[in-house]
């Protein structure tokens, strides 16, 4: 028997604060435990070739598939695999690079995380508004945005997505790296209507996410899954497809290429 998922976790504009907190407010030194320097809390990107994939039936966005990073004999503790700090930089680079962020951008970012972003953002010149749910998250971004010498570069605020239209700032670039699992199916046209926007013409968006096969999600998409219970309350993975669906049918954004990386994420995983 599947459940479905408590009405008081549906992440409304009044719930979606305690969802967050659920989650990330358990204390900034818990993660410092187990997060690299950049106390990335998201799938690193190491350094390997990519290769054009096959395109799903009707895309035209460009599907790229990064190769495996190198094995690592787990075995062996003098082989500690490739630099993760390193990869998060690298990961976090690319995404900026994606969405055309140079000096004078001025970016967007929804869910803070611990500030990396944000600080890289800002060390190429452009300001940034992040915004996030975590009250944990944003004393420690602040301070490390402080210690890195671009608190009058980059405003963080406790802030939900949705009042973004109400504040009437528009961007040239909009990030965000695995946010998107916290948002809930019911709210997916929601954010994509909000990044649209928010986003000012000729801009750029780039978004990390977990995501599932398109049958999977759409067979357990009313159901109360185990990352809803323990990781994302009311929350839940996309895929590709209804991502495209979703911007194609309810916005003026279109999906235009994707790096799939799993394999990365599962590097990641090992190393923390």
């Amino acid at each position: 028997m599947l459940f479905r998922s408590p009405s008081h976790q549906r992440s409304t504009e009044a719930n979606s604060q305690a969802n967050i907190s659920h989650h990330y407010d358990l204390s900034n030194d818990l993660f410092r435990l187990f997060l690299d320097e950049t106390l990335s809390y998201s799938s690193a990107l190491f350094d390997t070739s990519v290769r054009t994939a096959p395109a799903g039936p009707g895309s035209v966005a460009e599907h790229l598939l990064a190769a495996p990073p190198e094995p690592v004999d787990h075995d062996d503790p003098r082989r500690h695999g490739p630099d993760l700090a390193e990869a998060q930089g690298r990961k976090i680079e690319r995404m900026l690079d994606q969405a055309g962020v140079t000096d004078g951008t001025r970016v967007l970012e929804i869910g803070t995380g611990w500030g990396e972003l944000a600080i890289r953002a800002a060390r190429r010149g452009a300001t940034v508004h992040t915004i996030t749910l975590s009250v944990e998250q944003l004393e420690l971004a602040e301070e490390r945005i402080a210690a890195a010498g671009f608190a009058d570069r980059v405003q963080v605020e406790l802030m939900d997505y949705r009042a973004l239209t109400a504040a009437g700032r528009t961007y040239d670039a909009v990030l965000s790296v695995e946010m998107i699992e916290a948002v809930g199916h019911e709210f997916w046209a929601t954010y994509f209507q909000t990044i649209d926007a928010v986003l000012a013409p000729g801009g750029r968006v780039s978004i990390q996410a977990i995501t599932m096969p398109h049958d999977r999600m759409l067979a357990t998409r009313d159901s109360h899954t185990w990352i809803n219970k323990y990781i994302f309350p009311g929350g839940f993975l996309p895929s590709i497809e209804v991502v495209d669906q979703i911007t194609r049918g309810e916005t003026s954004l279109r999906l235009v290429d994707q790096l799939e990386m799993g394999s990365h994420y599962a590097e990641t995983l090992r190393q923390i």
